[in-house]
């Protein structure tokens, strides 16, 4: 069952359930194919329980969103799409957090809990790489959208 999480750190999650379990279960085993049943049932549970979570549900890897962007963009932003996914994470994540949820800096700063001149450098910087990835021949803004990244 643990491979069917295709994550690693969901499954070192499970183990790591699991072990606490293990080691804070207060009785003794009668046998050790009492104590290896008592494991399995465990562990089959605690995956159970993180395939049910609310979190597991609502989330939906990058790969998906990459998977599905041919049919649910339009074309001319399709390619954009695809140049802001593979940017690095923490170029990802501001430039997400500024042009699709609307966020500003400072606000983008208080939830990455990064200095806000790190976000408006990093944000100019995400805009280099989109425009060298996409031939150059787009502002930031017009990428992106027209946000103003000074507003506050």
């Amino acid at each position: 069952m643990l491979d069917s999480f295709k994550n690693h750190a969901d499954t070192e999650d499970i183990f790591q359930t699991v072990f606490l379990k293990y080691v804070l279960h207060p009785a003794l085993f009668e046998t050790p194919e009492h104590e290896k049943a008592w494991i399995i049932r465990v562990t089959i549970n605690a995956c159970k329980d993180l395939l049910k979570s609310f979190f597991r549900r609502q989330t939906t890897s990058l790969q998906d969103i990459s998977e599905q962007v041919s049919t649910t963009i339009p074309e001319e932003y399709s390619e954009l799409m695809e140049a802001v996914l593979k940017l690095p994470e923490q170029y990802r994540r501001v430039i997400y957090l500024h042009y699709y949820e609307g966020y500003i800096a400072p606000q983008i700063g208080g939830i990455l809990h990064k200095n806000v001149n790190t976000v408006y450098t990093m944000l100019n910087r995400a805009r280099q790489i989109l425009k060298q990835e996409l031939g150059g021949g787009h502002s930031g803004t017009a990428i992106c959208g027209s946000h103003d990244t000074n507003s506050g």
